[in-house]
């Protein structure tokens, strides 16, 4: 579904990402780990249309996204919870949801939007209780939430998250990777962003490590999990602490 060839991108003279190629096929959750300013989110910035220029080729569905706008990825059928959630805090929780739909609404798909609104509150019933709330005023979590909500109002095919598991406390990190569990087995396509890498590679198929700009090492999710070298720089104890006693 998405194909990415010797993706390289610059901020001035800079260099943040390498030649990179990455793969994530219809149904799959991929997971992208490595340290802060290895260039991960550079690489979802270029899908999603953010960034002003860079070299390679980005396919979705078998058509390239080179030369896009945001508005024309999301219609094609991209959406990103971006990094640090971005909602907009003087807005209601409903209204905030209502804006991930836009394209559709612009669309005169009310019905639709409406049903999938029902689906967002229902997925994650605390914003069913916080709906007429400010969302500034949510906790971290339910932000977090509302962050991926407003991303399914889009109604993806694929889905990407950038940080998501960010300054948020382990229980809510669990619901929230949970959630995207359960989000895959419907069949949406899922490639998220991490440091967390112990708590994304528990729930991805397949996983890429990158470094300094550059796809060091690619596999399946349990291999990388017991790759010694994954482990040493990756998986240290806070992670393992994560997921005891998760059947």
């Amino acid at each position: 579904m998405l194909q990415i060839r010797n993706l390289k991108c610059y901020y001035g003279g800079i260099r943040a990402l390498s030649g990179v190629s990455l793969s994530v096929s219809q149904g799959e959750l991929v997971a992208l780990i490595g340290a802060n300013g290895a260039g991960k989110s550079t690489l979802l910035q270029a899908v999603c249309g953010l960034l002003p220029s860079w070299e390679g080729e980005i396919q979705f569905d078998g058509k390239s996204l080179t030369g896009l706008k945001p508005p024309a990825i999301v219609a094609r059928g991209v959406s990103m919870v971006p990094e640090g959630r971005l909602i907009f805090p003087p807005l209601s929780v409903l209204d905030n949801l209502k804006l991930g739909a836009y394209l559709r609404s612009r669309q005169k798909d009310h019905a639709g939007v409406q049903q999938d609104l029902e689906k967002m509150l229902d997925l994650f019933p605390v914003l069913r209780e916080r709906a007429r709330q400010n969302a500034g005023t949510l906790s971290g979590g339910e932000q977090q939430m509302l962050a991926v909500g407003r991303a399914l109002m889009a109604n993806p095919r694929l889905l990407l998250l950038d940080e998501p598991s960010m300054g948020l406390a382990p229980l809510v990190v669990r619901k929230i990777f949970d959630t995207l569990t359960e989000l895959r087995k419907t069949g949406l396509t899922i490639l998220i962003v991490e440091q967390n890498a112990q708590a994304a590679l528990e729930i991805a198929d397949r996983g890429y490590v990158l470094e300094t700009g550059r796809m060091v090492l690619a596999g399946e999710a349990s291999q990388l999990l017991e790759d010694k070298e994954v482990k040493r720089a990756y998986l240290g104890k806070d992670y393992s602490k994560f997921y005891e006693g998760r059947g």
